[in-house]
């Protein structure tokens, strides 16, 4: 891990790698895998171009007959985005569709393997999806939705947060913080996050009280009350909200040893060939003119919100600290400072200048290069002088840096914003200041280095407590939340089969439980320091827990392989929707155009495609907000036969309809030749408010009137005749007065239901649908559902459409944006996007094709383009 290079190669990396590491060691856990892009470009790791990498050591004790063919911890590298070229965080936006119909082809390959290997021929699912940051927050909740399988999600670092930290500074308007940062795109990330997570995992109560409590999808006192009215049985009313729950990341503890040397010892090593200094240690020292006095360390990246300006400062005018101690500064690698991004440039000619102006040449270090092989040794030197880790970023996360000393024998001083104080409260290692105070800095490392009491009690204190914050103890109380999750995976029902799934077998069930079992931690389960109730466990208590633990985790783990899911292929080939057998799909999703320019667009569609539609190499699916009874009208008054289309992905994609042309396979009540696909509302149903959420809208639909004079009138008005099970469906007379669709979204959020809000491309109908629920998942379905490949895809789509549109045109399919006059200019209610559509869709990518019209010739010339049916 090439950690420090840039601001996208902090702690979260090596806390995702340490996390995957860690879960596959323990009991129960066969394989984890850790999704990631793909990048071979000349200036980062080759290694960032393997496709595979396996992080569990061979080498640990009795892990070798433990692993099974595949089993073990992987990172997975997902090619997404520009070929070649490492790009920071901020424009991997167009590309997160791309990710995820990769990742989706990967799990999907990869339970059939497992399913070969250890699950005796049936597929083998992921027990969950743990999405990190906000990319993989919406990346998880996608797949999440495509896969029907459980989420989890951590934050790492929150985007309304980071938006209130600038605003604070002063020094970017919200425009060119937005632009900068693409700050609306990743919050409305992290919103989504929330409404399709089980549990959302944090470092610190602080995190949850005053980070996730800005976001509309969160609130503290209303996610107790639902709480407590699930635990007493009574309705929520379709309310749901994520379980936030706090566990500190994790350290291997055991390959650390701490020595109670000092400085002394360090001198004369040089001779010594058995037990050399580091090099790394003789890189620091040169620095120094003294360089037995104790080390004041700062570890952390040359970032302005490190506020490492401020501890040069501090360190800079207090004379009696300078004169008992060194500043050492590791700030990440550096070839050139020109070479460096101009931000943590700017920071550390800062830097320069202050060491400079207050002379303290001698008295600071500050190397260009250090391995992160390297990084214990330079704790271990730190510590040997008796010194002083410090962290005094203006907010920190959590502070895994803080661990790490503390693990090393090091007092800390560190920021009391954010994480830290979680930290603090457990180690009661050192002490807190104010970032921002540069006199309260000073002072606290004066204290520390000049009473050496203090530093041998604050040290005594880490080192006794550090094992709080092991990964095992993490792992521990990460499986066993996992372990209440009901049970979620793909799964078809079949009359011909008779689809069973045993209860007996349910982890949801069988592990009910294990919410019971202490697992011997001064941590509850929530974060919180459990209460002392004046006597200790005993030892043998604890084994037997632990065992329990273990055995109720492998039944989990053994649960989900056992679950009976057959493949589709064993259905009779008659019943089976002729997609599977197509070579390709074309899919037309085109929004609000007027019924007679549909026909002709079909129609050039099917006329470009006509050699291959005959041979029956090609299919046809029509995705639109449409029902399926309009749908038949439409078809039929333009005199095409419903039974020419595959699919019909209606209602914004809240249902999935097939052509049925024999009676007795009709599955719908309706006489209309379609059969519905049940299982895929099994799937989307996931947190629908149904009934309750749709009061919720009634409600709301009352509120919105238009004054004439001394009457009013209603201008959301229910459609009944378009409402489904899971669509509740609006008219809307007046677009211009209701509420754009963001801010209807996060009225929503507010009430803790968690649906996607969607308006028609002129603004007229309005589609509420479940979160998990929408065109572009539907398509995804189909491809996990029948095999259909997402790369031998065509969508065909207008240059607007409903407010889904975007979700259309990312991904590894192919996408042709027809121009003509049929494009009706959209409501306003899309103007309201909370961030451009640049940020969130490739226009350059090669899979994306814009045409001149939309006649046969010009859908023919794009399909060439896009290398689909050549001659």
């Amino acid at each position: 891990m090439e950690l420090g290079r840039d601001s996208d190669t902090g702690g979260q990396v090596k806390y995702v790698v340490e996390l995957a590491r860690a879960l596959a060691s323990m009991p129960g856990v066969y394989r984890v895998d850790l999704l990631t892009r793909q990048i071979s470009a000349p200036d980062v790791d080759w290694s960032y171009g393997e496709p595979t990498e396996m992080l569990t050591s061979r080498n640990s004790e009795n892990f070798m007959h433990e692993i099974g063919e595949s089993g073990g911890a992987y990172i997975i590298r997902i090619p997404f985005g520009p070929k070649d070229k490492y790009i920071p965080k901020e424009l991997l936006w167009p590309h997160i569709q791309e990710f995820v119909d990769g990742a989706l082809v990967h799990i999907m390959q990869m339970s059939k393997v497992l399913g070969e290997q250890i699950g005796g021929g049936q597929p083998v699912w992921p027990v969950v999806i743990h999405g990190h940051y906000a990319d993989a927050g919406d990346s998880a909740a996608l797949l999440s939705g495509a896969l029907n399988i459980p989420m989890l999600f951590t934050g790492h670092s929150l985007g309304r947060d980071k938006l209130e930290q600038l605003l604070k500074q002063g020094r970017q308007t919200r425009e060119e913080i937005n632009s900068t940062y693409k700050i609306m795109r990743r919050i409305e990330a992290e919103e989504l996050a929330l409404d399709a997570s089980e549990v959302v995992i944090t470092s610190t109560r602080q995190e949850i009280e005053q980070q996730w409590q800005l976001y509309d999808g969160f609130d503290v006192i209303l996610e107790r009350k639902l709480r407590a009215r699930l635990k007493r049985g009574v309705s929520c009313y379709g309310r749901y909200m994520p379980r936030m729950v706090i566990i500190p990341p994790g350290m291997e503890f055991n390959h650390i040893i701490v020595h109670d040397g000092d400085m002394d010892e360090v001198e004369g090593n040089e001779d010594n060939s058995a037990s050399p200094d580091p090099p790394i240690w003789s890189e620091i020292m040169r620095f120094f003119t003294n360089p037995r006095k104790p080390m004041i360390l700062a570890l952390a990246r040359a970032d302005p919100k490190k506020n490492i300006t401020t501890l040069v400062k501090a360190f800079g005018e207090c004379r009696p600290l300078r004169e008992l101690a060194n500043l050492t500064l590791i700030m990440g690698n550096r070839d050139a400072i020109d070479e460096m991004s101009s931000t943590n440039a700017a920071v550390l000619t800062s830097v320069l200048k202050l060491i400079d102006k207050y002379d303290l040449y001698g008295q600071v270090a500050y190397p260009k290069h250090h391995k992160q092989s390297e990084v214990p040794d330079i704790y271990r030197l730190a510590a040997k002088t008796k010194g002083v880790f410090i962290n005094p970023a203006f907010i920190e996360p959590f502070g895994l840096t803080l661990i790490e000393a503390a693990a090393y024998g090091l007092p800390i001083v560190a920021t009391k914003n954010g994480g830290p104080v979680d930290i603090h409260r457990v180690l009661d290692n050192g002490l807190l200041v104010d970032p921002r105070d540069q006199q309260a800095i000073a002072d606290a490392l004066y204290k520390l280095v000049s009473d050496k009491q203090l530093w041998a009690r604050c040290r005594q204190n880490g080192l006794k407590n550090i094992h709080l914050f092991s990964w095992p103890e993490h792992c521990k109380t990460y499986l066993s939340r996992l372990a209440t999750f009901r049970p979620r995976h793909p799964q078809w029902k079949r009359s011909e089969d008779g689809f069973e799934n045993s209860e007996s077998d349910s982890p949801g069930d069988s592990l009910r439980d294990i919410q019971d079992i202490s697992l011997n931690l001064k941590l509850s389960l929530d974060g919180e320091k459990a209460e002392d109730n004046g006597a200790l466990e005993s030892e043998e208590s604890a084994v037997n827990e632990k065992s329990k633990l273990e055995r109720l985790v492998a039944k989990l783990s053994k649960s989900v392989i056992r679950t009976n899911h057959k493949d589709a292929s064993s259905e009779n080939s008659s019943k089976l929707p002729l997609l599977r057998r197509r070579k390709h799909i074309f899919v037309i999703a085109l929004d609000s155009v007027i019924h007679e320019d549909l026909i002709e667009i079909i129609k050039s569609v099917f006329e470009a495609a006509h050699k291959d539609r005959m041979s029956g190499s090609v299919g046809f699916v029509l995705s639109t907000s449409l029902t399926i009874s309009e749908i038949h009208t439409i078809l039929t008054s333009g005199g095409i036969p419903p039974t020419d289309f595959d699919a019909f992905i209606c209602n914004s994609g809240s249902d999935l309809y097939y052509s049925s042309p024999n009676s007795d396979e009709m599955l719908s009540s309706s006489e209309l030749p379609f059969a519905i696909d049940d299982d895929y509302h099994s799937q989307i149903e996931y947190r629908w408010g149904g009934e309750g959420l749709r009061k919720t809208l009634v409600r709301w639909a009352a509120s919105v009137v238009e004054k004439k004079g001394e009457s009013e009138e209603q201008i959301v008005i229910e459609d009944d005749q378009r409402s489904s099970t899971f669509c509740h469906a609006f008219k809307v007379k007046n677009p211009a007065l209701v509420l754009p669709v963001k801010e209807l979204r996060k009225l929503m959020r507010i009430q803790a239901l968690h649906c996607h809000v969607l308006y028609s491309h002129d603004g007229t109908k309005l589609h509420v649908i479940p979160v998990l629920a929408s065109r572009s998942q539907a398509l995804r379905y189909l491809y996990v559902r029948w095999g259909t490949e997402l790369s031998n895809m065509v969508v065909f789509v207008g240059e607007s459409g409903d407010t889904d549109y975007e979700g259309l045109l990312g991904g590894v399919h192919k996408t042709i944006i027809l121009r003509g006059a049929f494009n009706l200019p959209p409501s306003r209610l899309h103007e309201a996007r909370s961030y451009p559509l640049r940020d969130v869709i490739a226009f350059d990518s090669p899979n994306v094709v814009q045409t001149e019209g939309c006649s046969s010739n010009d859908i023919q010339l794009a399909l060439s383009q896009l290398g689909v049916l050549k001659e």
